[in-house]
């Protein structure tokens, strides 16, 4: 009966640790914290609005495992020249600090920003709406971009609502920021485009404009990690 007993209590141990075990794995990394930009610091030093945290971790949760691999260390070295010995959690927060030096530079941090584009740099008509292009949210992105990175927007719901209302899905931070993270993955992984492109999606990361070097100034407070 000891003996029995004994092999009984061996076995509830051991799929204790097998439990233990598989909720580790399946639990993320720790969330590292996500420096502030400058013009973040700056807003919240005026007391108006800025970065909410809460932002970095949509950005996070949005990174396929390609944007932590070795694949993009390349392309991040000018802002992260440690990022291949990183470990993930800090890869992830960098790549929150970069997304929100992009919506500094490109929305100053104001999620229901928007441009009207009438010049000959970007389309005309947006293919979904059917109407002018207009750069929308923290990253200026368009309903166009639903069709094609399948981000989540959603015009037939949206055109019922005031223009900067901050229900609309395209001017929802979690919605833009996810979105910008598959325009980034597509040109970085997909297309195989570097990360500071004369021909990428945003003016901001095509050196040698003022918009660059606008978003290059936001890059200056990367996590001390990278350097």
């Amino acid at each position: 009966m000891t003996s029995l007993v004994f092999w009984a209590v061996i076995a509830v141990l051991a799929g204790c640790s097998r439990r233990a075990d598989v909720v580790a794995a399946s639990q993320p990394e720790e969330i590292k914290a996500v420096p502030a930009t400058p013009i973040a610091e700056k807003k919240a030093d005026l007391g108006t609005q800025t970065w909410n945290s809460d932002w970095d971790r949509f950005v996070e949760q949005a990174l396929s495992p390609e944007m932590l691999s070795p694949r993009v260390a390349r392309d991040v070295r000018p802002f992260c020249p440690r990022f291949n010995a990183m470990s993930d959690g800090n890869k992830r927060a960098f790549w929150a600090y970069f997304f929100q030096a992009l919506a500094g530079a490109e929305a100053g941090l104001v999620p229901t920003a928007d441009v009207r584009h009438a010049d000959r740099q970007v389309p005309v008509t947006d293919t979904v709406t059917k109407r002018m292009v207009r750069s929308e949210g923290l990253l200026q992105l368009t309903y166009m971009d639903a069709q094609r990175y399948g981000c989540d927007f959603d015009w037939d719901k949206d055109k019922r609502l005031p223009e900067r209302d901050p229900t609309k899905t395209i001017l929802q931070p979690e919605n833009n920021l996810a979105c910008g993270v598959k325009i980034l993955d597509n040109q970085l992984i997909a297309q195989r485009k570097p990360l500071l492109s004369q021909s990428g999606y945003w003016s901001t990361l095509r050196p040698g404009g003022r918009s660059y070097r606008v978003f290059a100034k936001q890059m200056t407070n990367v996590p001390a990690v990278c350097r």
